[in-house]
């Protein structure tokens, strides 16, 4: 690759020239966000970064690496959209902050230590923590922020999860560091009806592909500079620590009746059917459960003597995702408005103080009323009016482009801005919930895969240095053409992905060249951060770097799956064609977990592993009976991905027992290993 390609890409004038006029559009108004930012700063960080507790010299958190967000001059350079820069200067602000406080105790939260907060509420003998960050190393500086500054040394009576995403549990076990990882026996830990069962199916079942893709959404190993990584929206990205879960003790909302004879006038608001509530040493909680909007298991939560309201996730400074382009389930944009509404109706009333899982809070009920309606009236136009357009014929792509802009009442304020969810992938993704991901052209339905695609389409434009050739002018004749680079990165990925057999090398790295550039220009002007990241870790790989993965296997998501989600995790990396082309009979395994006296059936047929609990009445005799203990079973998956090996070498130890282990090892040996860093940008 050209040498004049490795370094950072200049800006373009007409992407300069754009960003220059975006921050003459800037809206009025700008520095009560950076009041409400830096209201109640009590500490701020003492030291450069976090390190990894078991990996000697690795950084898992840097506070400095943002420094030039927040040293230098308030003005984006020209090559970060202002609008973003503003975001990520507001992002970068860390410290311990207190949020508000009564007679009984107070709130603060610990922000800029991870891409999420750490929120702390004093009780009568101890604390409560919300949501203790992404990794034990984070959460363990967090807790040592609060307790350095404020002197309290009282235990952890609570821990509450917000919802199932891991930047709100997977620091858990970091918070009690300092007694040795020991955790009280008397630990409450709060989560909303069916946290488990989703933390586990998002970061297990196809934890891979989204660790490989949260890469490029959060870019934690790109660069931190105005020519690469500036942030997330969300946050600035995510950290690299040890991710921990401590399985929740007690459950909202499971099989739980809340009548109106049950309220207290203590609660401050009147009783409405959904709410639930909890006193926690001293401290009255109110819950509200949200399924389905932010997360599929997620819950606010109202703090009635303090008149104090905690939105989770489902209200934040800037338009969030209905789809995450790491990948997830799609989320209901009318549940999500649904659910505001009844917040606002429920606590708007009652509530002075708002805070939430991510950025800053807010001060005073009219604030806090309007910031709740002009969010639920977002999330409510992106549903509503892309039901609209799909009625009238249009593509999920159409509406995106049909729907540029929100209107003015919404667009005005800074808090409905796309910083970390977009107008463009949030319309698609509305679409893809009612409709799928066809569009009803036949023309559509049975594409050819990148490769042969890009050779065919290649060789129709004339071969590959001709579409390099097409794709420069287009590149050098931008002007006045704002789809120009997202033509030009098209036209490129055909080259990129053309069989190799019918281009030539060096049309393959002019092509990889190019796009680069086109890349970064699409970065440079993205107001949205994850677009930004997404578009420059591409440049990057296309370099040939960085492709580090940074997430770590969690040994507390598998101990606290069920036997049933582990086999279902297995089910999902076996090898079924392989399987049911060379296994035309049934192979049967009876498992006897001997510690939890726990028993089940495997049984591999037609290319996949179907679980029964106990004895499965109708897959004939066992082949083969598997003794061990769970704890056995939980090391087979966690010592390493090859489980087969890992078997044999606990047979061969002794801590399994397995009468017939050619059986055994004839289905371990159907299973696949997954690749955590599959091509994205290339073939």
């Amino acid at each position: 690759m050209p040498s004049e390609y490795t370094g950072p890409v200049e800006i373009s004038a007409s992407v300069a020239e754009a960003n220059r006029k975006a921050a003459e559009r800037l809206r009025e108004g700008g520095s009560q966000d950076f009041e409400d930012a830096q209201r109640g700063l009590l500490a701020q960080p003492d030291v450069p970064a976090i390190y990894s507790r078991t990996d000697s010299g690795k950084v898992v958190w840097s506070f400095t690496a943002y420094d030039f967000l927040t040293d230098g001059d308030e003005q984006a350079p020209p090559t970060v959209n202002p609008s973003l820069w503003r975001q990520g200067r507001l992002t970068a602000m860390a410290g311990l902050f207190q949020v508000t406080s009564g007679t009984r105790g107070a709130v603060y939260q610990v922000r800029g230590y991870d891409l999420s907060n750490m929120t702390i509420i004093e009780g009568d003998r101890g604390i409560i923590v919300i949501d203790p960050l992404a990794c034990y190393e984070t959460a363990q500086a967090a807790l040592k922020l609060y307790r350095d500054t404020t002197g309290n040394r009282n235990p952890v009576r609570a821990l509450i999860y917000t919802h199932s995403h891991v930047d709100h549990f997977g620091g858990a076990r970091g918070l009690f560091a300092e007694h040795n990882d020991e955790i009280p026996a008397d630990l409450t830990v709060i989560a909303p009806d069916g946290f488990l069962e989703h933390a586990v199916s998002e970061n297990v079942y196809a934890g891979p592909a989204m660790q490989r893709r949260a890469e490029y959404m959060y870019a934690a190993e790109l660069d931190k500079s105005p020519y690469a990584q500036v942030g997330s929206g969300l946050g600035l990205t995510v950290s690299t620590g040890e991710v921990t879960l401590l399985p929740p003790t007690d459950y909202i909302g499971s099989a739980e009746a809340v009548t109106a004879d049950d309220w207290s006038p203590a609660d401050v608001i009147p009783w409405r059917q959904g709410l639930h509530r909890r006193v926690i040493d001293g401290v009255r909680l109110v819950f509200q459960l949200t399924p389905g909007t932010e997360a599929p298991a997620e819950m606010n939560i109202y703090l009635p003597e303090l008149l104090t309201l905690c939105m989770a996730e489902n209200a934040t400074h800037n338009l969030h995702n209905i789809l995450s382009l790491r990948g997830a389930q799609v989320r209901d944009a009318h549940a999500w408005s649904k659910y505001l509404t009844d917040a606002i109706q429920t606590f708007g009333e009652h509530t002075e103080v708002e805070f939430a899982s991510h950025h800053w809070p807010r001060w005073g009920k009219e604030s806090i009323i309007e910031f709740l309606s002009n969010q639920r009236d977002m999330y409510a136009y992106l549903n509503d009016q892309t039901l609209r357009l799909i009625n009238r014929g249009y593509t999920g792509i159409e509406i995106a482009e049909e729907l540029q802009h929100l209107p003015a009442g919404l667009a005005d304020h800074w808090y409905n801005q796309g910083y970390y969810g977009s107008l463009s992938h949030n319309f698609k993704a509305v679409y893809q919930r009612y409709m799928g991901w066809f569009d009803g052209n036949p023309a559509h339905l049975w594409n050819l895969p990148p490769t042969e695609a890009g050779t065919r389409y290649v060789a129709a434009m004339g071969g590959a240095e001709a579409v390099v050739q097409k794709a420069q002018e287009a590149y050098d004749g931008r002007e006045g053409d704002p789809a120009a680079y997202r033509w030009v990165v098209e036209l490129l990925n055909h080259v990129i992905f053309a069989d190799p057999a019918t281009v030539s090398e060096k049309a393959v790295q002019d092509a990889k060249a190019l796009q680069i550039k086109a890349f970064a220009q699409l970065g440079y002007g993205a107001e949205n951060g994850p677009w930004r990241n997404f578009y420059l870790t591409g440049a990057e790989e296309l370099r040939g770097g960085p492709q580090r993965p940074t997430g770590k296997g969690a040994p507390d998501l598998v101990h606290s799956m069920t036997l049933e989600q582990v086999f279902a995790a297995m089910a999902r990396s076996v090898d079924g064609p392989k399987a049911a082309q060379e296994q035309r009979a049934a192979i049967v395994l009876h498992w006897n977990f001997t510690d939890t006296r726990q028993e089940c059936t495997t049984t591999l047929r037609n290319g996949v592993l179907v679980y029964v609990a106990g004895t499965d009445l109708y897959a004939g005799k066992p082949q083969a009976g598997i003794a061990l203990t769970r704890e056995t079973f939980d090391s087979l998956i966690l010592e390493g991905p090859l489980f087969q090996r890992n078997f044999d070498a606990a047979v061969k130890a002794g801590t399994i027992r397995v009468d017939d282990q050619t059986a055994a090892d004839t289905v371990f040996g159907y299973l696949t290993v997954p690749d955590p860093m599959f091509a994205i940008v290339t073939p």
